[in-house]
């Protein structure tokens, strides 16, 4: 291959790499922790996500995963309001 090819395939891979670190850090933009209280177990996850709802539900899932027994309790558990949700970056 030639210097010019070499050279602007370089470009292009410094582009898709800067591309996708910066696509990927924006993925994060809400970061929570959540409480939950199911059975009379309590725990506490946070998470991010791109929008409030996918950071809640994340923190949420991950908590009744701590807490819950079985696919049957786990289903239940994450239909449980959170007993607290506090916003680490809104």
């Amino acid at each position: 291959m030639s210097r010019k090819v070499k050279l602007a395939v370089g470009i292009v891979f410094v582009v898709l790499v800067g591309i996708i670190v910066f696509s990927t850090m924006n993925l994060s933009r809400y970061e929570c922790e959540v409480c939950v209280e199911f059975k009379g177990r309590t725990s506490c996850r946070m998470a991010a996500g791109s929008t409030r709802e996918e950071a809640v539900r994340t923190a949420t899932d991950n908590a009744c995963a701590d807490i819950a027994s079985g696919m049957t309790d786990n289903i239940a558990c994450g239909h449980t309001p959170p007993k607290s949700v506090r916003w680490l970056r809104p």
